[in-house]
């Protein structure tokens, strides 16, 4: 079977398995009580790690591609209140959970939304309390940041430097001018060029750009450009993301159909043309979608099988708890997953009233936290090792296409991904996906595997 007809034949929804159970099989949601028990149990751990992620959900304007939770609003004193709300947020955790002062943090992440939304001033004004009131070991300490480049500036990456921090992630998404127009998000290559010239005069380590794959205009040619154009500035790392279109979800979606967006063979063709000139310009693929030079961490973690993936991807670093400040955040605990309110007001007035927003979350089994694990390795290594031999049996006949096709081997215990088999990641690892498998959606839930 040739590459077209194998990506016709497995090009079905699947996951992205940023975690496991996947959101939509969260069941058994844990009381406040039950997830700070839960926080508690993970800093009872000897030498227990954490990492911190706070999610700023404003935007000026609306990329029509998103999937993220975001508040459009050109209101900047939205910055004051929020901050106020993340703030309070803190204490609360704080009175709780003393270790989160003395537990070295390991990592603290800004998404949203467009963190650089915040001036320079607020952005100060967010973080300085908060690393303030926690310990950092400057050699043993990431601090990062998703950028918008249209909105970034000079004075905004200076503060950043001042508390520390050293990578960042662009958002770019396409070059051409068309897509851009198609997906509200106008970024002419010099802006995204100077940003990059002035994070590393003021010293940012890595420097990120993300871009997508399936976007409404694009085609082999434009996407080609959008590689050589890449490769020209040299990120240290390229997340390549496939345009998950899920309209169900996303209102903003509906403002194209299928028939506008490249699909299957012709969706991962694009995907192919960019790899192969990340490829011949040095950089190293890892799991899904991520690339690296040689000497970044991530590809050090990649090849001393350290690599990581949570809810915000691929990282060099896995610690024990992964905290979410701010609306919609997710955090994670060996035993537990903890969304806040996924609405700005609800989690204001949660907050503010002293209550930790809680909406919803996961308290995993210990089969949950098996196949977690799993997964996890599968995902980051492209291979996996199984339990026993009746698993051995059940995932086998489970992917008894896929091994026909050459896409998966096995040996002994060992489930390994084959190079024909990359675009399929996805498919593969829903052999370990128990709660799917047991209880298969009947309506969309998720974005096609490629």
């Amino acid at each position: 079977m040739n590459r077209t007809e194998l990506l016709a034949k497995y090009d079905i929804p699947a996951p992205r398995y940023t975690s496991y159970p996947t959101v939509p099989y969260w069941s058994d949601d844990p009381t406040t009580d039950q997830w700070l028990n839960a926080l508690k149990q993970a800093f009872a751990a000897p030498q227990a790690t954490w990492s911190l992620y706070i999610h700023i959900p404003f935007c000026e304007t609306l990329c029509t591609f998103c999937g993220c939770n975001t508040f459009i609003t050109h209101n900047h004193g939205n910055e004051l209140t929020y901050t106020e709300a993340i703030h309070k947020e803190w204490a609360l955790y704080l009175a709780t959970l003393p270790q989160l002062r003395t537990a070295p943090v390991k990592q603290i992440h800004l998404g949203g939304g467009t963190p650089t939304f915040y001036s320079a001033e607020n952005l100060h004004q967010l973080l300085l309390p908060i690393m303030d009131s926690m310990t950092i070991n400057p050699g043993d300490f990431e601090g990062s940041i998703e950028v918008g480049p249209r909105v970034t500036t000079r004075e905004q990456l200076e503060v950043l430097r001042e508390l520390g921090f050293q990578r960042i992630s662009m958002g770019v998404q396409d070059y051409d001018p068309e897509v851009q127009r198609l997906i509200n998000r106008i970024q002419p290559v010099e802006m995204t060029r100077k940003l990059t010239e002035t994070a590393r005069e003021l010293g940012f380590e890595s420097v990120n750009y993300d871009l997508i794959y399936g976007l409404p205009g694009q085609n082999l040619e434009k996407m080609r450009r959008a590689a050589e154009i890449t490769v020209d500035l040299r990120p240290d790392r390229i997340a390549l993301y496939s345009f998950a279109f899920v309209p169900w979800v996303k209102k903003a979606h509906r403002l194209f159909t299928e028939d506008d967006l490249p699909k299957g063979g012709d969706k991962r063709a694009l995907y192919e043309v960019a790899r192969d000139i990340f490829l011949e310009a040095g950089y190293v693929e890892m799991g899904l979608d991520h690339f690296a030079l040689p000497e970044d961490s991530l590809t050090q973690a990649f090849a001393e099988d350290r690599l990581h993936r949570n809810f915000m991807g691929y990282t060099d670093q896995r610690t024990d708890v992964l905290l979410g400040l701010g609306v919609s955040s997710i955090s994670e605990a060996p035993t537990c997953f903890h969304q806040n309110a996924k609405s700005l007001n609800e989690y204001k007035d949660a907050v503010l009233a002293d209550q930790l927003p809680t909406h919803r979350g996961h308290l995993l089994t210990n089969d949950d936290q098996l196949y977690r694990e799993q997964i996890l390795q599968f995902m980051t290594q492209l291979r996996v090792q199984l339990r026993d031999e009746e698993q051995v049996a059940d995932v086998r006949q489970f992917l008894t296409p896929l091994l026909e096709d050459g896409l998966v081997t096995f040996a002994g215990q060992e489930m390994k991904l084959t190079e024909a088999g990359r675009p399929f990641l996805r498919n593969a690892a829903m052999a370990l996906d128990m709660r799917l498998r047991q209880n298969k959606p009947e309506t969309r839930i998720f974005s096609q595997s490629v």
